[in-house]
């Protein structure tokens, strides 16, 4: 298995103390497991606050999970040595929400390029490494020209294709996308949903594909995770899990993407209290007294598909 996370668990300090000291914690993650193969695109959507972007960072190795394992090519990426683990990491990547920030603004995307190049510890002389940053430049749908700008010349659009472009210099089999799209007007978010599309078929790339958009996750992913609360309340194929639903939070989310929704009853839990039973009984229209009460582990809906729901099986 090319990635695979084992309940994972995060949290993150919340207001301290006078004295400095963490009064409380956001549960970000609570016991999280995935898999990811070769050239698999896994979809993870949920609302904002889900923890949809600490699980992205705790796969590339980021956050170090507080609990639980986080494996690469069945490795421990936080129990290798540095050399090691550098080593590992080239091949899995990440590009974020706001390409501009993870762009030197003082550096010309050309120097940029050949710099990941040589990062990854290609021997071939200089004539070859320039074919390459020129390679790369044109796979991503930008010109020679560009090499000699830099990052505040472009826009949203062509910026996000440049991260694109600098993480593939890395030869990486698998790169976590972090909403890439949702700052992008929908023509320019289409290219590049295109391209993303052309490099996982062409060189057989995988894809942690973060995203809160039901219908961009359902056009690009085999199969689809859902979160709420820090927590996995479905996975499965994505055709399975967008046309037919078990979760309520699921078919509650598509029906949003329809336009056909209608509200939640409740608040939301507090993420600094974790609830007792499923972190979505308060708000659910099909809630019991029993739903508040137990934890709800993941049960199987059939082969490759678990809802975290005991009325749903």
């Amino acid at each position: 298995m090319l990635l695979s996370l084992v309940n994972v668990s995060h949290r993150f300090p919340g207001r301290k103390t006078l004295w400095g000291t963490p009064e409380s914690y956001v549960h970000a993650l609570t016991d999280v497991s995935l898999e990811l193969a070769s050239g698999e695109i896994l979809g993870v959507v949920g609302e904002s606050g889900c923890g949809k972007s600490t699980l992205g960072r705790c796969a590339v190795g980021l956050i170090r999970p507080e609990v639980g394992t986080v494996r690469w090519n069945g490795e421990d990426i936080f129990s290798l040595e540095p050399d090691s683990a550098g080593k590992l990491r080239s091949g899995y990547q990440m590009v974020f929400q706001n390409p501009y920030a993870s762009l030197n603004p003082r550096q010309l995307v050309g120097s940029m390029l050949r710099e990941a190049v040589q990062q990854a510890g290609s021997n071939d002389g200089e004539k070859e490494k320039e074919d390459k940053v020129n390679q790369l430049t044109e796979q991503v749908g930008m010109s020679r020209a560009d090499l000699r700008k830099y990052p505040h010349q472009f826009s949203g659009g062509q910026r996000q294709r440049l991260a694109l472009a600098r993480v593939l210099a890395l030869n990486p089999k698998m790169i976590v996308l972090d909403e890439p799209l949702s700052s992008l007007d929908v023509s320019i978010q289409s290219s590049i949903l295109k391209l993303l599309k052309n490099i996982n078929e062409n060189m057989g790339v995988g894809y942690l594909f973060i995203s809160h958009d039901l219908q961009i996750v359902g056009s690009l992913s085999h199969r689809v995770l859902v979160m709420y609360l820090g927590k996995i309340v479905e996975e499965g194929p994505t055709n399975r899990v967008l046309s037919q639903p078990r979760h309520p939070y699921t078919q509650i989310l598509l029906s949003s993407s329809e336009g056909k929704f209608s509200g939640l009853k409740g608040d939301p839990p507090s993420p600094t209290m974790e609830p007792r039973g499923c972190p979505f009984s308060s708000r659910c229209p099909l809630s019991e007294k029993k739903c508040g009460e137990t934890s709800q582990d993941l049960l199987i809906v059939e082969k490759g598909w678990k809802v975290a729901c005991w009325k749903a099986i």
